[in-house]
């Protein structure tokens, strides 16, 4: 009986740590444009909490880096206008999100660049982070975001996809 206690407590830990990697996984971020290569790459996304819940605030913080001078780049660092953005800062844009639930179109919204992060964005890295509370409705699942990122010159410095996890919310009011 002594030997079975203190195989439980033994294997108490390793369980533990079985039972949490699942909640702690990395997401997985795939760009728009497989063979292409951007001037702003993410390293990492955290999303608080994780699954999402209906009616809490949820954040999305996204580590990128920019790669402004890097002359290898697979896409134009050429704008429609003319203008150069190598060696330079971001010092404006935009943000679209587009969200789907089961692959249908559900949301889009736009941000200021500079609303999500600090700007001027220097060559090197950085953080965006976007926070806001989800209708209580809002069915619980597997969303994709799309997200792309535009200068002021309306060229794309990068477009990501990832998924993430609404779970079911309280629809009760909390008190």
């Amino acid at each position: 009986m002594e030997l079975n206690s203190h195989l439980i407590l033994a294997l108490l830990p390793l369980l533990t740590v079985c039972f949490l990697v699942p909640s702690i996984q990395a997401i997985s971020v795939e760009y728009c444009d497989k063979k292409g290569e951007y001037p702003v790459t993410v390293q990492d996304i955290q999303i608080s909490p994780d699954p999402i819940v209906p009616s809490k605030p949820a954040t999305f913080t996204i580590s990128a880096s920019a790669d402004l001078i890097a002359p290898s780049l697979g896409v134009s660092l050429e704008p429609c206008d003319g203008k150069d953005i190598k060696g330079k800062t971001i010092s404006g844009g935009k943000v679209v999100i587009e969200v789907s639930l089961f692959g249908v179109h559900v949301h889009t919204e736009t941000h200021n660049l500079c609303e999500e992060t600090y700007c001027p964005i220097s060559e090197g890295k950085f953080e965006l982070s976007h926070s806001q509370n989800l209708p209580v409705f809002t069915p619980p699942g597997s969303y994709t975001l799309k997200m792309e990122i535009k200068d002021e010159s309306k060229l794309q410095l990068t477009c990501i996809t990832f998924n993430f996890n609404i779970g079911f919310g309280s629809y009760v009011a909390d008190n």
